[in-house]
């Protein structure tokens, strides 16, 4: 069964298909989907239904693991943050919030969270870590967890060639 996690604010818990109305409200935002490699635009519930029901076999395959953020005080969802891919110790970290939620703290906080729980229970020894060009937010959230630049890589993103900028680090 997948854990549930505390931070200061925060509660990363898994997701439930309760969470589908929530989650295509704070991902149908054009600038979240603008700022994501796979998240496409438009974004409905059907999408979101179909994007929870894929985290319980990645979890149990151990092979990812998805988190819904959600404030402690409220309970509120606000996010996601993920190891999409991990294997033999290595994840690649991945995380949205809500525009609302934006410049706030969330992300680094539930980031460094997953981090530090995930070498515990999940036996993370390597950290991999992409955005965007141009991704300034994003960029600012890995300067933060001290993961190092590697360099820029192209990937077909959505039907189109998109830059990245690519980080990693030794845990």
């Amino acid at each position: 069964m997948q854990k549930i996690f505390e931070s200061d604010r925060l509660i990363l818990r898994p997701f439930s298909l309760y969470d589908a109305e929530r989650v295509a409200e704070l991902v149908g935002e054009k600038k979240v989907s603008e700022m994501t490699a796979n998240i496409p635009h438009p974004y409905n519930i059907s999408d979101a239904e179909s994007w929870i029901r894929t985290h319980e076999s990645l979890f149990l395959s151990g092979q990812g693991v998805v988190y819904a953020i959600t404030l402690k005080t409220t309970l509120e969802l606000i996010g996601a943050v993920s190891f999409p891919k991990l294997e033999e110790g290595t994840g690649l970290l991945g995380y949205w919030l809500g525009i609302p939620y934006w410049g706030k703290g969330y992300a680094t906080e539930a980031s460094r969270c997953l981090i530090e729980s995930a070498k515990k229970h999940y036996g993370l020894k390597r950290l991999k870590v992409t955005h965007l060009v141009g991704n300034s937010r994003s960029k600012s959230v890995i300067k933060k967890l001290g993961i190092t630049y590697i360099g820029r890589e192209s990937y077909r993103i959505q039907g189109q060639e998109r830059e990245v900028c690519v980080y990693a680090s030794e845990l």
